[in-house]
């Protein structure tokens, strides 16, 4: 309780809107909202090896930033028609900026949302992530992702989570993640098509 002109106030339930604009309130007294959601652009990945931007159709070991019809469908990245051509894995790059308001040291989740189109691979098809912190001297750290690569091989899609080591993280830190689709396929006569929907950075926040 706090005394203020000899009123008892709970800090606890005090209104937001009996706060001034510029009421000195620390971060870290607000209540944290979790796993705020950053979405990941599709035009912000690229080639995992040179950075480049990627090709519209997938092709040899990078994935392809596939343009939709506008007002119809979205960009997806995608690995290509993969049928019959064995063990086959592709790859893109992001770099993620973690906001300021990130609340240190919580969780960071990256949440990929991926299936299959047309027919499912005859073997498997899996997702999996590498994740780094980017040091201040461009050193990056060990890798920060805490979970394996997930199975994807389903006409339906779905939110496919890996866990991210938070331990050392906070507001203004970058990550460099990539991401590997690994389809194997053989003997199927339809298109057998791996697709990443959408990809988000969920975070732990505080303002």
């Amino acid at each position: 309780m706090t005394n203020i002109s000899g009123l008892l106030i709970d800090p606890n339930t005090l209104p937001g809107d009996r706060l001034k604009n510029n009421a000195g309130v620390a971060r870290t007294q607000l209540a944290q909202t979790a796993n705020a959601p950053l979405p990941i652009l599709p035009w912000q990945w690229r080639t995992w090896d040179t950075a480049l931007i990627l090709p519209a159709a997938a092709a040899n070991d990078d994935l392809g930033n596939v343009p939709g019809t506008f007002g119809t469908n979205v960009y997806t990245l995608q690995a290509g028609d993969l049928k019959n051509a064995g063990a086959t894995t592709r790859y893109a790059l992001t770099h993620i900026a973690i906001p300021e308001y990130y609340d240190d040291a919580q969780t960071v989740t990256l949440r990929l949302r991926a299936g299959m189109e047309t027919t499912v691979a005859s073997s498997s098809c899996t997702i999996d992530a590498v994740v780094y912190e980017m040091g201040d001297d461009g050193t990056p750290s060990a890798d920060l992702c805490a979970t394996s690569a997930q199975d994807m091989n389903s006409l339906t899609e779905a939110n496919l989570d890996f866990t991210i080591t938070a331990t050392s993280l906070v507001g203004g830190d970058v990550l460099e993640c990539r991401v590997a689709i690994a389809c194997n396929d053989s003997g199927t006569g339809t298109a057998v098509t791996p697709v990443l929907y959408k990809a988000t950075l969920l975070f732990d926040a505080r303002g």
